[in-house]
């Protein structure tokens, strides 16, 4: 403890020898170090705190819900220190007034995004921090400018989130219009030209009337005028057998007189007319008839030619001429269908081999309309829905903004710290200087005592002689201690100095 105890006291009898070159040092220390600090531009800082309320019943209705609106707060937030809302902080504070060409406009901007931050606390509540430290402006303009910047940027804040979004709405809304008026034109030229290749290829497309639906339509009416043909044919066949056994007329007698003849005509007449109305021989009444014409057949056979009588028409024959002329008819009719079918089928069967390419052309048009109208539906309902969106926004306020701290005017400068760098340039300098002194007394090869000096050299010391001083040698140390003292008492007292103008620039800022 003694052995360290006399290294301390060496110590600091060496620095003491050379209390003047540690003054000195300390002095060329202080000096330098405090006029890097005085060079040192005060930096003034002003907050503000902003909250955004996103509430609306309404919005989440029609599809604006918070978790989007939140969105549109990052995106805002994000593109709050873009170069354009930077122009406008230049152009809408002091800073324009030393803009004079746009590469200056380009470093003013670049120094603010440097200088400005903004902070998310929570989900609605932003911070905005700028500093300010211009050259050219004294402490109080940088103060204010600080302030100004806060202010305009929260402007820009409001402005971005309030006009911002119904300026996109309204671009939105004018590009889908555009979207739509070009998807209606390509539409209307894609139905033209499905209507004009169906109209050039009718009976050749897939679908209703189709190629091969149309052969089977005319396979099965074929096959029932087939049918109806036949029967027609048996039916005028039978007429025609029934014709040639009725005669053309028949022998009427004379007044008051009546024979079997008269009888057997009109009762066939009866019979023709019942068979007209589409009575069939089962019927009661036809088989009647029948049984009638044939007793009175054999009661006109007897009866002599004549019978004393004049003849007349038969009306049973000229109705069966009619019936049969009608029967023919029907047959001619059936007959031309007939025709008029196997040629369809024909020239159809020639067509066939036409029908997938057709087909396949008609699905590509189908498809294209399909894909454009699909489109243009999807487009007309975005833009109804973001109309929507876009006047609830605007007109219920789902966005609402509230300065929570305005910003603040600062009353001292944020950096640097000028006070504690003041102290510490002192500390350092007077520390310099001791070390500079204490590494002086090692370099040089002087022994403090007799036993250092012993060790040294390793021989034994005999005795050391004091210093003896003279009075005027007293006298004259005397009076540089005193000399030492003042020194080093200026240099706390300029360092004191210093300290004072610093807080009195502060108070003339406040």
């Amino acid at each position: 403890m003694n052995g360290l105890y006399d290294e301390f006291l060496i110590a600091v009898h060496s620095v003491w020898n050379r209390r003047w070159l540690a003054l000195a040092v300390a002095w060329g220390l202080c000096l330098v170090g405090w006029l890097v600090v005085a060079l040192i531009p005060n930096s003034y800082e002003s907050k503000a705190r902003i909250s955004v309320e996103m509430q609306s019943i309404l919005s989440d209705k029609v599809g604006v819900d918070s978790r989007e609106r939140k969105k549109n707060m990052e995106r805002v937030q994000e593109t709050l220190a873009s170069t354009i809302n930077l122009e406008k902080v230049v152009r809408g504070t002091a800073l324009n007034e030393s803009v004079a060409s746009d590469r200056e406009l380009a470093g003013k901007v670049e120094m603010l995004r440097k200088s400005i931050q903004i902070k998310s606390e929570k989900d609605n509540l932003f911070e905005i921090i700028t500093t300010s430290s211009a050259s050219n402006l004294s402490d109080a303009e940088n103060a204010v400018l600080a302030r100004d910047i806060v202010q305009k940027m929260i402007d820009i804040f409001v402005e971005e989130n309030l006009s911002g979004d119904r300026d996109e709405t309204s671009q939105t809304i004018k590009f889908l219009d555009a979207q739509l008026a070009q998807r209606e034109k390509e539409l209307q030229e894609a139905e033209q030209k499905r209507v004009q290749f169906e109209t050039e290829n009718l009976g050749l497309l897939p679908g209703i009337g189709s190629i091969s639906q149309r052969m089977e339509a005319a396979r099965a009416e074929l096959g029932q005028i087939d049918s109806q043909l036949s029967q027609a044919s048996a039916s005028l066949a039978a007429l025609n057998g029934q014709l040639s056994g009725t005669p053309s007329s028949i022998a009427t007698p004379g007044v008051g007189g009546g024979g079997a003849r008269a009888q057997l005509a009109q009762a066939q007449s009866t019979l023709a007319s019942a068979r007209a109305r589409g009575w069939t021989d089962s019927h009661p009444d036809i088989i009647s008839m029948k049984n009638e014409i044939a007793a009175l057949r054999g009661q006109a056979a007897k009866e002599p030619a004549g019978g004393g009588g004049y003849r007349t028409p038969n009306p049973a024959y000229s109705s069966l001429q009619s019936m049969r002329a009608e029967r023919q008819a029907s047959v001619a009719a059936l007959q031309a269908r007939k025709n008029a079918l196997q040629a369809d089928m024909a020239q159809l069967a020639s067509k066939q081999t036409l029908e997938p390419g057709i087909a396949a052309e008609m699905s590509r048009i189908n498809r294209d309309h399909d894909v454009l109208k699909e489109q243009y539906n999807k487009l007309l309902t975005d833009r109804e829905q973001i109309k929507l969106r876009g006047q609830v926004e605007s007109e219920t306020d789902s966005l609402k903004f509230r300065v929570i701290d305005p910003p603040s005017s600062p009353r001292s400068p944020a950096a640097p710290n000028r006070p504690l760098l003041l102290a510490l340039v002192l500390f350092v300098g007077i520390g310099g200087g001791v070390g500079t002194a204490f590494a002086m007394g090692h370099l040089q090869t002087s022994y403090p005592t007799a036993a250092k000096l012993e060790k040294a050299s390793g021989l034994p010391v005999i005795g050391s002689v004091s210093q003896v001083l003279t009075n005027a040698q007293r006298t004259m140390r005397g009076k540089k201690l005193r000399m030492f003292y003042g020194t080093s008492g200026a240099l706390f007292a300029v360092f004191g100095m210093l300290m004072i103008v610093e807080f009195i620039q502060r108070g003339m800022v406040a």
